[in-house]
């Protein structure tokens, strides 16, 4: 190991990173394509279809997530200061 460069923290700093910079906006993505469905032709039905019980659930637990994980990040950030 070397002694300038913590190898365990730069992988910690990477997964963090990954999780929270592509992964966070991937859920919110996730959750607006549930609440806008396919239209008949594959594209988006300009707003004459309407999402299902469970898709809006769904999607609403996603953007839940989305937001509790702002909060602990603006909590741990307030938190440590």
């Amino acid at each position: 190991m070397n002694s300038w460069i913590n190898l365990d923290a730069v992988w910690r700093i990477v997964v963090v990173g990954l999780l929270t910079g592509a992964g966070l906006p991937a859920l919110f993505a996730v959750g607006l394509r549930l609440l806008n469905p396919p239209g008949p032709a594959g594209g988006s039905a300009g707003g004459r279809a309407t999402a299902g019980p469970a898709a809006r659930t769904l999607a609403g637990l996603l953007f839940a997530v989305v937001l509790a994980s702002i909060g602990w990040g603006i909590s741990v950030i307030v938190g440590h200061s």
